[in-house]
């Protein structure tokens, strides 16, 4: 995906989930990092779902601003049980 830096917008990413999974009840989280490694804990927003879709709002006047560059997208559910999912999601350009 590619955004200009002064675009304000819904960042969404699919999540295939096994079939009878509700996905709302579940807490999710996003984080747009510039960097390689896992995020930090500090850089993880609170996304909320749309469909089968979590959505972060990104942008100027948001808790993520994102300047020109190349960002990593990771999403991280936490459904109930043991179990806490992080995966590396994809690649964010922002112009």
């Amino acid at each position: 995906m590619v955004i200009p830096a002064s675009s304000t917008e819904y960042l969404h990413v699919p999540v295939t989930a096994p079939a009878g999974t509700d996905l709302a009840a579940m807490p999710v989280r996003l984080a747009v990092v510039a960097h390689r490694a896992s995020p930090a804990e500090s850089e993880w927003r609170t996304a909320a779902w749309s469909g089968t879709s979590a959505r972060l709002l990104i942008g100027p006047d948001t808790d993520t601003v994102l300047v020109a560059g190349d960002y990593r997208v990771w999403i991280n559910i936490d459904p109930a049980g043991s179990e806490d999912i992080v995966r590396n999601a994809g690649i964010l350009t922002v112009t």
